[in-house]
């Protein structure tokens, strides 16, 4: 069946669709309208969504295209960079207009998440329509992306077994191949946006702590909370990070400057850490096999001995830093919330240590002191790789009921991505293949501190010489 301009918009770059936009081959009302037609498709079998905003979204689209004829009939090139593209949210997230549960048993008090957060803020400014709010684990607590409450997005990637999404922005990387959106905001406290990108077979970016506030967003840890996003490729995050980041607003400028990025040369660290022990056998040969295409195409593998990578992830899984902060906000702001938590969040709560406490001050102290050393571990080399997934989604029958198999789940899909935001890193998950079980793999780019933008810059140099994620993994067998 041939698709319309519209169809075949939604599958294409961010880039590729704001210039069809502004040309006005395709119309914001059209580009939306093929998304709400792809949700009325799939969004039952993929239930990626807790509320979809259709109404909103069309009179979004209407106001887009005012914006952009305009921008046509004065031959000017005025419109805002991301002006008509349609793009999910994670419902931690206030949204103006979108009631607000961050996967709990009851909506949130419109004070204050019945206002746009600062991201959406900053999408909305870009142009962006919000298609509506997507599946989180509950108060984003937790890497394996199931919701009791709510039910539970499906990974694409199966069409015989329901398998985890990834967690905890569970519903992002599944609206992207519903493709009811192109842009998914997320949220990453120890991988919460790595983690569904590497489940699903997307891009994800989690940004430098600090670089971007988070206002807005339901905290989880002020000490490792970031925002971000999910998108279908590398060059997408580029464009969506030159679009919303206060730095830019010329997404094109950034774009045209990271595509001078190149593997020749390029250093490559690869810590010898028990992240990489942890690989089974079909996830390492697909990393390996990634690996050596860039080490052929001119770049240096190099070993790396440290300690600190491992010290990381114990002092993020057992110090009990996000535990602590998490449990205080609960009882603080949303009392009565924590009696009505699910046993897979409600249960690891429990017996948090208080903020006032010496223990918490000295986990916090150990955080900073680790952080403080990241930078040294790089050496010459220009960024890290680690894996970004450490087993095959595993179904999600039974996770529910059976804590310990959930905190079995938990523990590995946390291991490889936590150990970035407690050093206060950037990275970029990038899918590099599929497993035996013909499940997306995914390899975490990292860059030092602040340096976002060179972090982005390799992983478009990568994409480009491994392909875009669909290029080198194909469609999810139930998103045609």
């Amino acid at each position: 069946m041939t698709m319309s301009a519209a169809e075949r918009m939604l599958r294409a770059t961010l880039r590729e669709a704001t210039s069809a936009l502004r040309r006005r081959d395709v119309t914001s009302v059209d580009l939306v309208e093929a998304a709400i037609t792809r949700h009325h498709a799939l969004g039952d079998t993929l239930h990626a969504y807790r509320s979809f905003d259709e109404k909103g979204a069309l009179r979004q689209a209407e106001a887009a295209d005012v914006v952009l004829d305009r921008a046509a009939n004065d031959h000017t090139d005025h419109a805002p960079p991301l002006c008509g593209i349609p793009v999910s949210v994670k419902d931690i997230y206030g949204v103006d207009g979108c009631p607000t549960f961050a996967g709990s048993a009851r909506q949130l008090p419109d004070d204050p998440w019945a206002d746009d957060a600062w991201l959406v803020t900053r999408a909305r400014a870009a142009g962006a329509v919000i298609t509506g709010k997507t599946h989180t684990v509950e108060f984003a607590y937790g890497g394996v992306g199931i919701n009791p409450h709510w039910g539970t997005p499906r990974n694409p990637w199966d069409p015989a077994t329901a398998r985890i999404p990834g967690g905890s922005s569970c519903g992002a990387g599944v609206s992207l191949w519903e493709r009811s959106a192109m842009i998914a905001l997320g949220s990453d406290t120890g991988g919460s946006i790595r983690i569904p990108a590497a489940f699903t077979g997307v891009v994800g970016h989690k940004t430098t702590r600090g670089r971007w506030p988070t206002d807005g967003v339901v905290p989880l840890s002020s000490t490792f909370d970031t925002v971000g996003a999910l998108t279908r490729t590398v060059e997408d995050s580029v464009w969506f990070f030159g679009a919303v980041a206060p730095d830019y607003g010329d997404p094109s400028a950034l774009l045209d400057a990271l595509r001078a990025s190149s593997v020749e040369r390029l250093i490559v660290g690869i810590p010898e850490c028990a992240i990489w022990d942890a690989c089974p056998p079909d996830i390492r040969e697909v990393l390996e096999n990634a690996l050596k295409e860039i080490e052929a195409s001119g770049a240096t593998l190099k070993p790396i001995v440290t300690t600190i990578i491992d010290d990381a992830v114990d002092l993020y899984m057992s110090g009990g830093i996000g535990k602590a902060e998490v449990h205080a906000f609960l009882q603080a702001q949303l009392p009565g919330a924590i009696d009505l938590l699910h046993p897979t969040v409600g249960h690891r709560i429990e017996n948090p240590m208080p903020l006032d406490s010496a223990a918490y001050r000295e986990a916090i102290e150990q955080q900073r002191r680790l952080a403080a050393l990241s930078g040294m571990t790089f050496g010459d080399c220009d960024v890290l790789v680690l894996p970004s997934n450490l087993l095959t989604p595993p179904p999600v029958e039974g996770l529910a009921d059976d804590l310990d198999a959930y905190a079995e789940v938990n523990y590995a899909t946390l291991r490889p991505t936590c150990p970035v935001n407690l050093l206060e890193l950037c990275a970029v998950s990038v899918p590099v293949g599929l497993d035996r079980s013909g499940m997306p793999v995914g390899l975490q780019i990292v860059g030092r501190h602040g340096e976002d933008e060179a972090v982005l810059g390799v992983a478009l140099a990568i994409e480009r010489l491994l392909g875009t994620p669909e290029t080198r993994l194909g469609v999810p067998p139930l998103t045609p």
